[in-house]
């Protein structure tokens, strides 16, 4: 399964996202690579734009730090969420979202 965990106060400080979603083999699974897809595309896009976020990257692992907000940081970081709570409603077995307030 897919653990995706949200820490937030007022705004989101941080998205951490570990874990395979075995739905297929390895190559084969759509869950997987739609969340890698989703991630890796809002990483990218906040990096191309010069925005003050960290990450952590390994096979199964992804921690996504915002630095400093802004507009487009926190709509790009909301519409990846959004995304992935899509995917997760359509595989509730596949992937996990979880909110931690005021950690």
């Amino acid at each position: 399964m897919i653990k995706i965990n949200i820490n937030e106060t007022d705004k989101i400080n941080s998205i951490e996202i570990s874990g395979h979603a075995n739905f297929n083999e390895y190559g084969k699974d759509i869950v997987c690579s739609s969340v890698s897809s989703i991630a890796t595309t809002t990483v990218n896009a906040l990096l191309r734009l010069n925005k003050d976020i960290t990450y952590k990257n390994s096979e199964g692992y992804l921690l996504i730090t915002i630095n400093k907000h802004d507009e487009t940081v926190d709509e790009l970081i909301n519409n990846m969420i959004d995304l992935l709570t899509e995917l997760e409603k359509q595989y509730k077995n596949n992937i996990k979202i979880g909110r931690c307030r005021r950690c």
